[in-house]
C-alpha cells in the first residue's frame, strides 16, 4: 500500500498456497485485509485533514467587501422602489450561518433587542418591518453609499477565523460614520465564509 498525493494504491502479489495451510491463511488474511481497511479509513481522514485549508487574510478582505457591497445594495433596492427585504434575505442567508451554527450578532443601532440570534432578527435589523422587533427602522435603509473595511488585527486558526477593525459607512451627505466591529467567520461546506459572531458598536464618546 502507498499513499501519494492523496491516493491511496494497494498492491498485491500470487501466492502459492498448500492444502493443509489454507485455513490457517485464510484465517490470517481475513485479519490482514481488516488491518489493512482499517489503515486505508485512518489515513484517508489524515488526508482529508491535511488537505483542509486555512482561512487567508485575501478571504477575509473578499468576506468583508461583500458584506459591505450587501448593505449598500440593500439600500439602493429600497431608494429605487425595490424588493428590499428580499435583498436583505438574501444578504442574510448567503453571508451569515444562521442555517449552521448559532449566531452571536450583537447590532449597532439595538436597545431592547440587543442579541439577534435569530434570522428574522437579523433581517429585521437591516430593513425593520418586523412587529417583533419595534425598534427597527432598518440599519440598511439609511441608505449606504459606500462601506470600507479597516481591520486592526485578525487571528486565524486554520477554518476559523476572527477580524477587528473599524468600519466606515457613507451615507448620501458623503460623511463617514465610524463603527468598531468584531467579525467570526468558519468555512461551510463550499468553502464560502459565513458569520457566526458580528459585534458592532459606536466608539466611545470622548467628553
Amino acid at each position: 500500500m502507498k499513499l501519494s498525493n492523496g491516493m491511496f494504491v494497494l498492491y498485491t502479489r500470487k501466492v502459492q498456497i498448500k492444502k493443509g495451510d489454507a485455513m490457517k491463511i485464510t484465517r490470517s488474511h481475513h485479519l490482514r485485509v481488516a488491518l489493512t481497511l482499517s489503515l486505508i479509513g485512518f489515513l484517508a481522514v489524515a488526508a482529508g485533514c491535511a488537505k483542509k485549508k486555512s482561512i487567508t487574510e485575501d478571504e477575509i478582505r473578499e468576506a468583508q467587501k461583500i458584506w459591505a457591497d450587501g448593505v449598500v445594495h440593500i439600500g439602493s433596492v429600497y431608494s429605487d422602489g425595490g424588493d428590499y427585504k428580499k435583498a436583505a434575505e438574501q444578504h442574510v442567508d448567503e453571508r451569515y450561518a444562521y442555517q449552521f451554527d448559532p449566531v452571536l450578532f450583537a447590532p449597532t443601532k439595538a436597545t431592547h433587542d440587543q442579541f439577534r440570534k435569530t434570522r428574522e432578527g437579523a433581517i429585521s435589523y437591516f430593513v425593520g418591518g418586523d412587529e417583533n422587533f419595534p425598534e427597527d427602522e432598518g440599519f440598511a435603509l439609511e441608505p449606504w453609499t459606500k462601506v470600507r473595511f479597516e481591520n486592526a488585527g485578525t487571528s486565524i486558526h486554520d477554518d476559523y477565523a476572527v477580524a477587528m477593525g473599524n468600519y466606515y459607512f457613507t451615507p448620501k451627505d458623503g460623511a463617514e460614520v465610524k463603527v468598531e466591529y468584531t467579525f467570526g467567520y468558519f468555512k461551510d461546506g463550499d468553502g464560502a465564509l459565513r458569520i457566526n459572531l458580528h459585534h458592532s458598536a459606536l466608539p466611545y464618546p470622548k467628553k
